[in-house]
């Protein structure tokens, strides 16, 4: 355990231990460290009040913990008494590392002037094959390739994700999500960010009330709903359902659908590229600009500027597209840039 005084600068704060009408505002920084020996396969839960989390692999047996806080005081004693006052509990039982904090006075949750004044950051290593179960009040968080299921929730930040080969279960109320790519569904949802997702073998569930999603691919089914940006999907194996209030709508689909599919916008285009042996029923009406194809289509009634019913070698599953800011456009796979 390391205490060290960082930084200390003047300001106008009070009266109280004045000099010169200013009081020292100091700021100190504690570093605490520990150890755990594990096996791979075991799993790290984390529930804590504040603070960013960092999560790494290593090649050996070991959970590291190092956890960094700085409290922003009038003196190092008023920070040694903030410290003391946040309560970190790490302990193992059988393979699982179990780290809670929460800042506390007599027993109770300190809210107010002396929760913010306390910042506070994780960094774990911990073997490449192991699972990690993450929550935190008030940061982002982040978690390397790794081995094992993931799940995250953070009240006030963002989530970064590497390669994951499992399952990964994601959600902020105040950031953006990324995830490299993955062996296995993910599931993120966000209330204030974009969601960019890579190369997921599995399905893909992605929501967010603030920004656009991208995904390169999935292979398994889609669903994407956005409130406030455009939503493009790379390629698709499989079924879809993606919705926008916000943006335009770009999915390429690559595999048989075995649902199902709808592709929906109130503030931009549609525009759907089909792979040549795909056998889908088409459903296609704008109120905001025209539907163009350069499918061959079998159309079904009467073919009109802004909409098309239509079948796609014989017909099947049924993809409807619907928009009310934008044009349709169905494309051939082979046209895609």
């Amino acid at each position: 355990m390391t205490l060290a005084m960082v930084a200390l600068t003047g300001a106008a704060l009070g009266q109280s231990g004045c000099i010169g009408g200013s009081i020292l505002s100091a700021q100190t920084t504690k570093v605490d460290n520990k150890t755990f020996t594990v096996t791979p396969g075991g799993r790290l839960v984390m529930d804590v009040d504040r603070g960013s989390i960092e999560v790494t692999t290593g090649a050996g047996d070991k959970v590291d913990i190092e956890v960094t806080r700085t409290a922003r005081s009038g003196s190092e004693r008023d920070a040694e008494r903030l410290f003391d006052d946040h309560h970190i509990s790490m302990e193992q039982q059988g393979n699982t590392v179990t780290i809670q904090a929460e800042l506390q006075r007599g027993g109770r949750r300190i809210w107010g002037s002396d929760s913010w004044r306390l910042n506070v950051e994780y960094h774990i290593t911990v073997p490449k094959q192991f699972s990690v179960d993450l929550k935190t009040s008030g940061g982002g968080i982040t978690v390397a390739d790794l081995e094992g299921e993931v799940l995250a929730k953070s009240s006030g930040g963002g989530l970064h994700f590497g390669h994951i080969k499992g399952p990964v279960t994601g959600r902020t109320s105040g950031g953006g999500i990324d995830l490299d790519g993955g062996e296995g569904n993910a599931s993120v949802k966000t209330s204030g960010g974009g969601i960019r997702i890579g190369d997921v073998n599995g399905e893909v569930d992605a929501e967010t009330s603030g920004g656009s999603i991208t995904i390169a691919r999935a292979r398994g089914r889609v669903t994407a709903h956005s409130s406030g940006g455009g939503i493009k999907v790379e390629e698709v194996d499989g079924t879809i359902d993606a919705s926008t209030s916000g943006g335009s709508v770009t999915a390429r689909i690559t595999g048989q659908p075995k649902g199902n599919c709808r592709l929906e916008t109130s503030g931009g285009s549609v525009t759907v590229y089909l792979g040549p042996s795909l056998k889908v029923s088409i459903d296609a009406k704008t109120s905001g600009g025209g539907v163009s194809t350069d499918l061959p289509l079998t159309v079904q009634g009467k073919l009109g500027s802004s909409s098309l019913q239509g079948d796609l070698n014989g017909g099947g599953p049924l993809l409807t597209l619907r928009t009310s800011g934008g044009g349709i456009h169905l494309k051939a796979l082979s046209a895609a840039p």
